[in-house]
């Protein structure tokens, strides 16, 4: 497999992971929407800045130019973050239930 196309797939299964992580802090606070999701996005950023280094290190001398590390599989990253924190949040999250 190419370097590139595997640090595509890396980058999928790495936003996964952290949306799972942003989806479980979410959920141990209580705090407004706008909040939780922030939070999640820091989390998310977080975790691609860590991966980009890792990469880095590991893919320095197999690729033809070092900015595709960077850009490599950002949109995906960020893709598969948003859908699967949603989808982990929602199970997550304590539902409200409304009293009359």
């Amino acid at each position: 497999m190419k370097p590139l196309v595997l640090i595509y797939w890396i980058r999928l299964a790495l936003g996964i992971i952290a949306a799972i992580i942003s989806a479980f802090v979410a959920t141990l606070q209580d705090a407004s929407a706008l909040n939780t999701f922030l939070n999640g996005i820091t989390i998310a950023l977080l975790v691609y800045i860590i991966s980009y280094y890792v990469l880095k290190a590991k893919f320095q001398n197999k690729v033809e130019k070092q900015s595709k590390i960077m850009s490599m599989g950002i949109g995906i990253y960020f893709i598969g973050w948003v859908l699967f924190f949603i989808l982990f949040y929602s199970i997550l999250a304590p539902t409200v239930v409304a009293t009359a």
